[in-house]
């Protein structure tokens, strides 16, 4: 009986370890890009925009402008928001799931390393929508499904320039439309 008792204390330890390692690279995905910083954001606009299913630019963000505010100094980082109504709507009509609209719209955040590559981050969406139920879980596997399109580059492709964007009613050049504000 101690043995069994034993094996299932080291099994769930093993478990509990397993799962605290590898937590934070099943939560998000990131991925090096073949170009720089401001090209690999134009190209992941572009390729939004191509992907159909409703999604809509909606914002584009730089994390680092409020670094540099107060003195400090960081490599390049800016967030590329999108959102698609179709994907949205039924979580945002859900009384029990609506919380998750602190994950409206999608980002993904490309930015620059100390090893001067630039990389892509993305939330893997697919399996934090499992995490709350069939509707959810359907929901975020056909966002994961998009989002895998918004990183796919042709390299034969020329550039497309980067899309200023700004959430709807916010200042600044180039605003979004409504569509895309979720």
């Amino acid at each position: 009986m101690l043995k069994l008792f034993g094996g299932f204390a080291a099994g769930v330890l093993a478990v509990a370890v397993l799962a605290y390692v590898f937590m934070g690279s099943l939560m998000f995905r990131e991925i090096e890009s073949p170009f720089g910083v401001e090209e690999t954001v134009a190209r992941i606009q572009h390729n939004i925009q191509k992907v159909g299913n409703g999604w809509a630019l909606s914002g584009l963000r730089n994390p680092g402008k409020a670094v540099e505010s107060s003195g400090g100094n960081v490599l390049p980082v800016i967030m590329v928001e999108a959102c698609s109504t179709k994907y949205s709507a039924p979580i945002l009509k859900d009384d029990s799931v609506r919380f998750l609209s602190i994950l409206m719209p999608c980002k993904v955040s490309v930015y620059k390393k100390n090893d001067g590559k630039t990389y892509i981050g993305m939330m893997n969406a697919s399996l934090m929508g499992k995490m709350f139920g069939p509707m959810v879980g359907d929901v975020m596997g056909k966002v994961a499904e998009d989002q895998a399109k918004f990183v796919l580059f042709d390299p034969n492709e020329p550039a497309p320039s980067m899309i200023k964007t700004a959430p709807p009613g916010a200042s600044g050049a180039g605003g979004a439309s409504a569509a895309g504000g979720c």
